[in-house]
């Protein structure tokens, strides 16, 4: 067990922080994509999400910004939802899913649920 600061969160708290946020987003994507990849899309907008959650978390994982600046929000809330964003657009560019409003009304609502659970489960 690695010992965490009093400023710091455990790598399984981090964890379940970015697999809520990939769950979340995988129902949503699976909910509001169409088309005949649908399930692999959605399965693979969850994966990205709640990795993108993970990795900025785990690494981003300091007094610094975990400390709330405003009350009940810490740079690490802001900044999570924000590298969300930009690992979806990534991919979206990369591999084309179909109907852009879709893809984006998914990015828009994945980006909004990764502050949300950021803030209310960190």
């Amino acid at each position: 067990m690695i010992a965490v600061a009093a400023d710091t969160f455990s790598h399984s708290h981090i964890a379940l922080t970015a697999g809520t946020t990939g769950l979340i987003c995988a129902g949503v994507a699976l909910w509001l994509l169409d088309g005949e990849r649908r399930i692999l899309a959605g399965i693979a907008l969850g994966v990205i999400a709640g990795s993108a959650v993970y990795l900025w978390r785990a690494s981003a994982n300091m007094p610094q910004l975990n400390n709330d600046g405003l009350q009940g929000y810490s740079a690490n809330d802001w900044l999570a939802p924000v590298v969300t964003f930009v690992a979806l657009s990534v991919y979206r560019d990369l591999i084309p899913l179909g109907n852009p409003k879709r893809f984006a009304q998914v990015r828009a609502i994945a980006t909004i649920v990764a502050f949300a659970v950021n803030v209310i489960t960190i």
